[in-house]
């Protein structure tokens, strides 16, 4: 099974080199589960007990009604996103003899951790007659190339400074006497299918075209990028595909935003209106009133399940004393009393108790009082809904880089743990 699981996220990531085709690889795999899509824009669903879903642009949320008595939600919340490198609206230039790609630094990147990678591009282009292309050039069509150590001799006493605008943009080719915009276009529209005249817009981003690895002794380990947060994602989706719910009055619901990695303030980001709207539509569909949503609401409770800091062997010093996660030893209770985790002491035992009967391990993590936290959905979806939450995620290394690391043994004690959660 372990093995079985740890494949299957490889696949997984290596599906999803963006942060809408993350959304769409999700969406493929609930329809092949005979999940049914709900249209945001139309006025009416038509709901009944079944497995439906409603996707816009990089967020998806999924969920499973069992009856028409509906008295509270179990959620899981994700990210669909992570740190990368996103093409400019004007992106296409030529310098010093080369054609480069003018670049912005999406969310927290380890920016050193970009260079002399391959790269490939995927995202979406737009058509003037508003169809939105999702494209995939899967080759290594752009590098950031490191500066020789001959023109840094300090950089090995130094470290790498890296200037954003300056030093981040990849090359793509050679200058040549046609114009540079022309030729990203005729690239993206030979991508889509579509005349590069047509294309008015795109969303693009760059990824590592190195595919995810189980590595190490005895297979322990797991290369991938973008594990941060699609290991969640994918975690918590096969825990709604389980199939094995508990409770009729209970709806189970999957939620992967777009956007967290930047603040989650956007319509489709967790601080949007998308899952408050979903949620309410349900209520509304099987008859509840306004008050009794509210009262479902009450009785809830969410797992923010965001990847959580392993204790690093190189930099112990880094962590908390008594609260360093390790890689190989289950799932993190990720807690911080100045709420940038939600996670009180009502639900960590909450949280204690289903990983108990899970026979799963759980750690925790608290950050050191003298740095500083992280945070995720978690306070965002616990301010705008009222809902108890938990955060937890499974323990990496590398966090932000284009390149991360976990172990292997990691990955099913997560699944079984948020199967197990849904089961209530």
């Amino acid at each position: 099974m372990q093995t079985t699981v740890v494949h299957d996220l490889c696949h997984f990531i290596d599906a999803s080199p963006s942060p809408l085709h993350a959304a769409q690889t999700i969406r493929d795999r609930l329809i092949a589960a005979q999940f049914v899509a709900c249209d945001p824009a139309q006025p009416a669903w038509d709901l009944k007990p079944g497995r439906y879903f409603v996707q816009q642009d990089a967020s998806i949320i999924a969920f499973v009604i069992k009856s028409r008595a509906i008295r509270r939600f179990r959620l899981i919340g994700a990210h669909t996103d992570s740190p990368h490198l996103r093409l400019k609206p004007k992106a296409a230039y030529h310098c010093e003899g080369c054609r480069q790609l003018g670049v912005e630094v999406y969310g927290g990147a380890l920016l050193n951790s970009w260079l002399d990678r391959d790269l490939g591009l995927a995202g979406a282009v737009f058509t003037a007659d508003g169809t939105r292309h999702v494209v995939r050039i899967h080759k290594p069509i752009a590098r950031v190339p490191q500066l020789a150590i001959h023109l840094d001799r300090k950089i090995n006493d130094d470290g790498v400074k890296l200037n954003a605008q300056q030093h981040l943009a990849p090359i793509w080719g050679l200058a040549t006497d046609r114009d540079p915009t022309e030729a990203l276009l005729d690239l993206l529209g030979k991508a889509a299918g579509v005349s590069p005249q047509a294309i008015i817009s795109h969303d693009l981003s760059l990824y590592d075209l190195t595919p995810s690895a189980i590595g190490g002794e005895n297979d322990s380990l797991l290369f991938a990028p973008r594990l941060d947060n699609l290991a969640s994602c994918h975690a918590g989706l096969l825990a709604l595909l389980a199939d094995n719910h508990g409770d009729d009055s209970t709806v189970n619901v999957l939620a992967c935003f777009d956007h967290e990695e930047i603040g989650s303030a956007s319509a489709t980001g967790a601080e949007g209106p998308l899952l408050a709207t979903t949620l309410e539509r349900i209520a509304i569909e099987f008859g509840l009133s306004r008050s009794a949503y509210f009262a479902a609401l009450a009785t809830s409770v969410m797992i923010s399940a965001d990847m959580a800091h392993a204790v690093h062997p190189n930099y112990a010093d880094r962590h908390e004393p008594r609260h360093k996660p390790q890689l190989g030893q289950g799932p993190v209770l990720k807690t911080n009393h100045n709420q940038r985790y939600a996670t009180t002491g009502a639900t960590a035992a909450a949280m204690r108790l289903i990983a108990r009967q899970a026979d799963v391990p759980l750690q925790d993590f608290v950050a050191r009082t003298d740095l500083g936290c992280g945070s995720t959905i978690g306070p965002i979806t616990a301010t705008g809904l009222g809902i108890a939450v938990a955060d937890i995620g499974s323990p990496m290394l590398s966090m932000h880089s284009a390149r991360e690391c976990a172990a292997t043994a990691d990955h099913e004690p997560f699944v079984r743990f948020m199967t197990r959660f849904l089961g209530g």
